[in-house]
């Protein structure tokens, strides 16, 4: 009796190591399986990162910020899958985690409405590219040179150099005037002569002396044309094309070359006046 009550001790301990073993296996197997899964995620989601990387620096016409952005995405949505067969792995269920992803997501979301709405424009931006770095626009009510477009914001550097920041939704939600889009811009100006003044003459020294300067396009062809009659003065509307680059610059410069060709043709530039009538009481 007493040696089969020895071997059922025994043939316990054995089942009890054999178990202690299997689990022990079990366990390692189950870490070295989530361990090359990692592995693999982190390894096909660097690739698949690259890869859209390498395609935004190969093509001009592309956007590198945007597809550094769609890499990003890429990568860790990969991640993500591969820490759910890692979970799966170790018996988790894992629709309860994706449910509960889920449900944290639309809580964050609705939480981040305006952080996501500048973010769901930035992207829009990026991939439409109504403006880029370096362009002059006018955007809300705002002009500058664009600095920095990221996800969030657009960062623009006004004509004193001060620094704007504009939530992308409103980038995206208001009219865009994008100044550097095209390579030529029409300049326009209106010059005053006196009625008194000999208007062939007037429009001959207004002509010459914008189409003179080397910035100024010959074609399309320039328009000069007496426009209205005021007044005091009888005005010319000026119309000619240059290069976008030189637009500012071209415009102040020949407001003042126009004026001086004016004063030393005799041409009489009329300015207010104002009579006054006193009665004999």
């Amino acid at each position: 009796m007493e040696e089969l009550l020895n071997t059922e001790i025994m043939n316990d301990k054995t089942v009890a190591d054999v178990l202690t073993i299997d689990f022990l296996a079990s366990i390692v197997g189950s870490v070295l399986a989530a361990i090359a899964i990692l592995f693999i995620g982190f390894v096909i989601g660097g690739w698949a990162r690259r890869r859209l990387v390498h395609l935004g620096e190969r093509h001009q016409h592309l956007d590198e910020t945007l597809f550094n952005f769609l890499g990003n995405i890429v990568r860790y949505v990969v991640i993500g899958f591969a820490f759910l067969f890692v979970l799966n792995t170790f018996g988790v269920e894992t629709t309860s985690v994706v449910a509960i992803i889920g449900a944290a997501s639309l809580a964050i979301g609705l939480a981040l409405q305006g952080t996501l709405s500048n973010i769901a424009a930035g992207v829009m931006i990026i991939f439409f590219r109504p403006i880029k770095i370096g362009d002059f626009v006018e955007v809300d009510g705002k002009m500058g040179t664009v600095k920095d477009i990221t996800l969030n914001f657009t960062e623009i550097a006004s004509l004193g150099n001060v620094q704007i920041i504009i939530p992308n939704s409103d980038v995206w939600g208001n009219t865009i005037d994008n100044y550097s889009i095209y390579d030529t811009r029409r300049a326009e100006w209106e010059f005053g002569v006196g009625y008194g003044a000999n208007l062939k003459t007037a429009e001959d020294v207004i002509r010459d002396t914008i189409m003179s300067d080397p910035r100024s396009h010959h074609d399309p062809e320039p328009f000069i044309q007496v426009n209205t009659l005021n007044s005091s003065s009888v005005d010319f509307l000026v119309r000619v094309w240059c290069s976008s680059a030189d637009y500012f610059q071209y415009q102040a410069d020949m407001k003042r070359k126009v004026k001086e060709a004016l004063d030393a043709a005799d041409v009489d530039i009329p300015f207010p006046t104002r009579t006054i009538v006193q009665s004999e009481s």
